[in-house]
């Protein structure tokens, strides 16, 4: 009697279990798909980096509000390379995108004569709107990130297509790959992190600013610990 009891319990337990596990076993699987890759161009990996968070616990972004970052990312970046503040207005009012910015993008295009320091922080954002791009559907794949992104491209995908056109062209990926994305940006971000603390170049010729802008664009699509993307943090 006892016994199927048991055996009653167990039947009732082990679905919860496996529903509970399935999570676990996708980031664990991604993670595995990532080291495999990252080993296979060389690069140094630890097994201890922990996974990120799986399908069922990341942030979903809507296609407007992607859309609406990549404009604004374009533009802090254009007044960032050129400090021509009058251009910002301009492309402000040419892709209608005033309510795109957040609290520190505001400050950067409100100012007329920004520093030279803020003036590179931005202009590293073309490397956001690189990601953003990718994420929906308009660029085919994320290339290695050993290189600069192609700023003219980026320039004219956008002039051709304004915000509107943008729009109608934009299909988010399916979570499962920016969530691939964000686990490989991660490893490569440790490996580049790790060489700079040892004094060394990257490994296999990464580009570590490349990698951090990523890192922090995949961060904010995949809903790294819900953080507006002012406050994204890139841990490794």
């Amino acid at each position: 009697m006892m016994k199927r009891i048991f055996s009653a319990l167990l039947a009732l337990i082990l679905p919860v279990q496996a529903a509970v596990s399935q999570p676990a076993d996708e980031a664990g699987a991604r993670k595995a798909r990532s080291i495999a890759q990252l080993q296979s161009e060389g690069m140094p990996t630890i097994d201890h980096l922990p996974t990120i968070e799986p399908e069922s616990e990341s942030t979903r972004r809507n296609t407007k509000a992607v859309v609406q970052r990549t404009i604004a990312l374009a533009i802090v970046a254009v007044k960032g390379e050129t400090g021509d503040h009058e251009m910002g207005q301009a492309l402000i009012r040419q892709f209608d995108a005033a309510s795109f910015f957040t609290p520190k993008e505001r400050v950067f295009m409100d100012d007329p004569d920004p520093s030279d320091q803020d003036r590179t922080n931005f202009a590293w954002r073309y490397e956001g709107v690189h990601v953003m791009l990718w994420a929906l559907g308009i660029t085919s794949d994320l290339e290695r990130p050993d290189h600069i992104c192609d700023v003219p491209f980026i320039a004219n995908t956008l002039r051709e297509l304004g915000t509107d056109g943008l729009m109608r062209r934009a299909k988010l990926r399916p979570q499962k790959e920016l969530l691939d994305a964000a686990d490989l940006i991660y490893r490569y971000d440790w490996a580049a992190v790790n060489a700079r603390l040892k004094g060394e170049e990257p490994p296999a010729g990464l580009d570590k600013g490349v990698v951090y802008e990523r890192h922090y664009a995949l961060n904010w699509l995949t809903g790294y610990m819900d953080q507006d993307w002012d406050d994204i943090s890139t841990d490794t």
